[in-house]
């Protein structure tokens, strides 16, 4: 029986949800077990598998719903990362308008150059024309104390907020010779293989890890989590290399290299973090963190995937 590439995506998904099923059932005879001790590694990993149910059901909604609510989505990602991005740094008064230019204008116009496949423009809208925009703005006011810090601020969290998480709906838009699946798997590719090296970097940490990566900016990486991380993630990228133009080998290389921006990129935004003297970027996860800590990965990787896909497959 062939499935056509609409009811391989609901399979896909289907698949997911068993493994998450099964990642639960896990979780809750590991926290039964433990009882009325605290167990806190347990509840982190429950934590993240729970975030993994939120992140599934709402991306299969948003993919039954079609590329219009897909982009939507992630509009709505980058205004509550930006938003948690501005809120954990000051403002003064005089940052009112590029304010409201980043989150009223910048965010949607990116996102609506995205749904035409105005590439030429979504790709230097924000790096060029918001980065002149954004200071003069900010000289409105006149209010020249840390200027430069003010605007750089915006000008990086619409980067890392905006910008760079917008490659992931812009994955649709790409032509690919050849290729004769959904260009929505492309972008399941990448958050699966991302998000599961997240995972598994803490797993394989708290199992084997003995040597820590960066103490300072993230206790609780290890040179052990990292490499099994990295490696069991490429591996899931080889396994789902069906969803992609890659041969295995590719997939391996491709999967390697987005895995490595996602842990840097990790790194990046925890220093961030510790410069603001905060574990979490946010509480929108109740007991996980906010938009930011479950995205600062796919930040790093979203453009260089779209990237080699759009330089060497189109």
């Amino acid at each position: 029986m062939e499935f056509t590439n609409a009811q391989m995506t609901y399979v896909l998904f289907g698949i997911f949800a068993v493994i998450l099923i099964i990642a639960s059932t896990i979780g809750s005879i590991l926290k039964f077990k433990a009882g009325y001790a605290p167990a806190p590694v347990i509840d982190n990993l429950n934590a993240r598998i729970n975030a993994w149910w939120v992140m599934l059901l709402v991306l299969g909604v948003a993919i039954s719903l079609g590329k219009i609510a897909f982009v939507i989505l992630f509009a709505l990602i980058s205004l509550f990362a930006l938003r948690e991005f501005i809120s954990l740094l000051p403002t003064r008064r005089g940052d009112y308008l590029p304010l409201l230019i980043a989150f009223y204008f910048v965010i949607p116009y990116q996102y609506y150059l995205v749904y035409i496949d105005w590439y030429g423009l979504y790709s230097i809208f924000i790096p060029l024309y918001v980065f002149l925009l954004i200071p003069i703005a900010t000289l409105k006011a006149e209010d020249t104390t840390r200027f430069l810090e003010r605007s750089s601020k915006i000008q990086w969290g619409l980067m890392i907020s905006v910008f760079c998480i917008s490659h992931v709906p812009a994955l649709l838009n790409l032509k690919l010779p050849g290729f004769e699946g959904e260009k929505i798997w492309l972008a399941i590719w990448l958050i699966m293989v991302v998000q599961a090296s997240d995972v598994l970097q803490y797993v394989c940490g708290k199992l084997f890890g003995k040597h820590k990566v960066a103490p300072i900016l993230s206790p609780s990486k290890t040179v052990e989590g990292l490499i099994g991380g990295i490696a069991l993630a490429t591996a899931l990228g080889v396994a789902m290399s069906w969803l992609t133009p890659f041969s295995y080998l590719q997939a391996a290389c491709i999967g390697f290299i987005v895995c490595i921006f996602g842990f840097f990129g990790g790194l990046v935004m925890s220093a961030i973090k510790r410069d603001r003297g905060v574990k979490d970027w946010g509480q929108l996860i109740q007991g996980h963190g906010g938009m930011l800590d479950r995205i600062d990965s796919i930040c790093f990787s979203a453009p260089i995937f779209f990237h080699i896909l759009r330089y060497w497959w189109s």
